[in-house]
């Protein structure tokens, strides 16, 4: 053997004895005494008190699973007890985070880099108390002590489990103080039997979701609201693998709004995406903007049950879509999709929605009348007096949100298969598209039928500013006065129609106040009709029950036209026309009605046709607040407001505005056609007097 074969055999020798006796002092070594210098390293990198209290040991392991040589580096697997992290210095909790024992593998070389790697991490009984100021500061944001600046150190796990635990959440910005307790359930519970079938996939590609593991439940307070709850989850949480589900499922009240939630949660440190069945209900939707940001109207209670989807890292920003869902709002169904999307300059909500059967008094509260409605007045039953309504303000003076209509955009469709009203008013169904686009609120088109007819037109309401800018623009065409009075026998032999046209614009954030300064034009014909003192009793006009007992007394009379064109100024109606021409009379109405203070001063003059009785009656008069009308007599015939024949020649521009109204009729000849033909034409001058002495 030669000299320098035996200098290289010592060479190699030498080096295998010492990695051998640095494997048996590594082996062999007591870790507790490094445990000084690994708080103080600690705690300098993430510049918070870091200390293991407990026990610290360390085994070296191979891992297999890494491939290739890395399978052959030891990784040293940590087994540590006892271990607490100091808090910030503005928090109240003493420590931001304890843990009774932790126990992970970590990749050795990485350190070299500032990199943390740990495959899975299993924590025993954790607790953790997570704090935010209003300024934005969070405990859970860790800076170094020399800079200020964010540790470089990087923590990189693949997978964390853990058992019973506690984490307290204090939250000034989001005005949250919750605690969350977690508990294991006893034995797994299989994801199927919580979420159903049709949530496990089903093709072999996508791995199944874990089992649910643990319990948890919460309590305390989320935006203010009170807040309790409970849920389960499963027992490894997958960090880095983003295709695999960990199972969530949730039950939680906040406030008058409960949410219960079953699905899967993917790439939970990037908040990935979502895949839930959730159940949705409360008080009102407009309860789900503090906690949402979606801007939804006052609704009466409502329950949701439907598919919820997330793509949390969607290009432009997040996007939610609530997909197939039945729902209930009051006692109207509802069902179809929605998507609210995050995006600039402002998130919106875009949906496609049906219903098969809508009650008129759950939509109430989408314009200021409160669910449920109002009681109505009880008729009296006496001739000499009509019955008051209570007095005060009648008009819907709740005030329009629209301080959050500039937060959201939406693009939402709307169609109803039937209709119900309370008062049975023939409405059999709804089309509306509601566009909301930089606070401006369009419903275009806005369509109903009724009565065999249909309503139809735009609306739209500018809540961009402080003060509401609206426009209310509808039609009335072919509404069959049968169909509207249904319950009327003389209707049913009507063959008669209304047709009316309602152009107004106002400002203001209630009907009340856009209906008090609104100017416009409300024009309207009704052909071939019956009005009776029972009638009005059938459509609740109590004070029209009054007016056509003394014009009428009992019986039913015939309506061969009735005509309104009234000018709107201002929140103050003044008829430019307003007759009833019946087969006894032509009835006038004349004066004011005045929106903003919700007071009427009108006068019903009859004019008979011919030498009858009839014509011995004096005008009535309206007068008084709209919610408590006082309704009367005229002593002596007035001298201002047309006692005896009305000059209907003065009426020529009204009667030719109006003669567009006309539709075909069901008759060879619509009633209304002679009438304004009639009031078109000049009056003629009065006979000179007879001279005297003849």
């Amino acid at each position: 053997m030669t000299r320098t074969r035996k200098i290289a055999i010592g060479i190699v020798g030498g080096l295998a004895l010492l990695v051998l006796v640095a494997g048996v002092v590594i082996a062999t070594f007591d870790w507790n005494r490094a445990k000084p210098m690994i708080n103080e390293r600690a705690s300098a990198a993430i510049g918070r008190p870091f200390a293991i209290n407990g026990d610290l040991s360390v085994k070296w392991e191979r891992e297999p699973a890494e491939g290739g040589w890395r399978a052959w580096v030891p990784w040293p697997h940590v087994i540590a007890n006892d271990i607490s992290v100091g808090n910030a210095p503005w928090a109240k909790a003493p420590n931001f985070a304890t843990l009774k024992r932790g126990e992970f593998s970590l990749a050795p070389l990485p350190l070299l880099r500032q990199r943390v790697v740990i495959r899975k991490i299993q924590l025993t009984e954790p607790a953790a108390d997570l704090e935010r100021l209003a300024d934005g500061r969070a405990n859970w944001v860790f800076t170094s002590p020399e800079t200020g600046e964010p540790s470089p150190w990087v923590l990189d796990i693949n997978e964390i489990g853990f058992d019973k635990g506690r984490v307290g959440y204090v939250d000034e910005v989001l005005k949250a103080d919750l605690t969350v307790l977690v508990d294991p359930l006893g034995k797994p519970v299989p994801f199927a039997d919580v979420a159903g079938a049709a949530f496990v996939p089903q093709d072999g590609k996508a791995p199944a979701p874990r089992d649910y593991v643990f319990g948890w439940n919460v309590e305390g307070k989320f935006k203010g609201l009170p807040t309790k709850g409970e849920g389960k989850v499963g027992g490894m949480l997958a960090l880095q693998d983003a295709s695999q589900p960990f199972p969530v499922q949730a039950d939680v009240s906040i406030g008058g709004t409960r949410a219960a939630v079953t699905g899967t949660l993917t790439d939970p440190v990037n908040l990935g995406a979502l895949d839930l069945r959730l159940k949705l209900s409360g008080a009102s939707m407009a309860q789900l903007y503090p906690l949402t940001g979606v801007t939804l109207p006052d609704t009466p209670p409502y329950s949701t049950d439907g598919h919820l989807i997330a793509k949390l890292h969607h290009p432009g920003g997040a996007v939610f879509e609530y997909k197939d869902f039945n729902g209930k709002v009051g006692n109207s169904d509802l069902h179809g999709d929605i998507t609210f999307a995050l995006g600039a300059p402002r998130p919106k909500l875009t949906g496609k929605l049906s219903s098969k059967q809508l009650r008129m008094v759950d939509l109430g509260p989408l314009i200021g009348v409160p669910a449920g409605g109002t009681a109505a007045a009880p008729a009296d039953k006496s001739k000499d007096a009509p019955a008051k309504p209570k007095g005060g303000e009648v008009l819907p003076t709740q005030a329009f949100r629209t301080d959050r209509w500039r937060d959201m955009d939406a693009d939402v469709a709307l169609d109803a298969g039937r209709i119900i009203h309370d008062s049975k008013l023939p409405l059999s169904d709804l089309s509306v598209h509601v566009v909301l686009q930089d606070g401006k609120l369009t419903l275009d088109p806005f369509r109903f039928g009724i009565a065999g007819g249909n309503i139809n037109g735009t609306i739209k309401l500018d809540g961009a500013t402080e003060t509401m800018n609206g426009q209310v623009d509808l039609h009335a065409r072919r509404l069959r006065l049968k169909q509207l009075f249904p319950a009327t026998e003389a209707m049913q032999k009507t063959l008669g129609e209304l047709n009316g046209d309602l152009a107004v614009s106002g400002t203001g954030n209630s009907v009340a106040a856009l209906l008090g300064t609104a100017t416009g034009d409300v024009k309207m014909l009704v052909n071939d009709g019956v009005i009776s003192r029972s009638l009005m009793e059938i459509a609740g006009l109590n004070v029209g029950n009054y007016v056509v007992s003394k014009l009428f007394g009992d019986d039913e009379v015939n309506i061969n036209c009735g005509a309104a064109d009234l000018e709107m100024k201002k929140g103050v109606v003044t008829p430019r026309v307003f007759v009833f021409d019946t087969e006894n009379a032509l009835i006038t109405i004349t004066g004011t009605a005045d929106f903003k203070n919700e007071t009427v001063d009108m006068d019903i003059t009859p004019d008979s046709k011919g030498f009858r009785i009839f014509s011995l009656r004096s005008p009535l008069y309206v007068r008084g607040t709209f919610g408590s009308p006082d309704v009367g007599v005229h002593v002596l015939p007035l001298a201002a407001r047309g006692a005896g024949a009305v000059a209907l020649g003065v009426l020529l521009t009204p009667a030719a505005g109006l003669l567009a109204l006309i539709a075909p009729s069901t008759n060879d000849e619509n009633a209304c056609g002679p009438l304004l033909e009639q009031m078109r034409k000049p009056p003629k001058a009065p006979a000179p007097p007879a001279a005297k002495g003849k």
